[in-house]
């Protein structure tokens, strides 16, 4: 039964995508419906990461920022387009061209850095 659940669970995980946001935005997201981040606007797409990626990313772009989540996505809910792009010969990263429709979110995890700024993922996450 245990390995039945553990094969589930990389299932799911390859199924994931993450995006980090700012608390107070995932609030207000939840209340409206819909979460467009800080670069959909300027950028016109919201940045996610597969599981493996986002720690790099928070520890190169977050370091010792606090008060945010990872909000753990499931692709085939979105509303809007997703692309996996990057640069040539790079790893490809999920950017979601236009609103978050916030159903598609099936877990958010705070992500606080640690003592000295740096994130780890959280356990459950860790484990798939």
């Amino acid at each position: 039964m245990l390995i039945i659940s553990l094969i589930i669970m990389k299932a799911q995980a390859m199924d994931i995508i993450i995006h980090i946001a700012r608390r107070e935005d995932w609030e207000r997201a939840k209340r409206i419906g819909s979460y467009k981040g800080d670069t959909l606007e300027t950028q016109g797409f919201i940045h996610c990461s597969l599981p493996r990626q986002i720690i790099n990313v928070a520890n190169s772009v977050y370091t010792g920022k606090r008060g945010l989540v990872l909000l753990c996505i499931d692709p085939r809910r979105i509303g809007a387009e997703v692309r996996y792009e990057g640069v040539e010969g790079g790893d490809k990263y999920p950017h979601i061209y236009g609103s978050l429709n916030v159903d598609s979110v099936v877990e958010v995890f705070d992500f606080e850095p640690n003592e000295k700024g740096l994130f780890k993922l959280p356990l459950k996450l860790e484990r798939l």
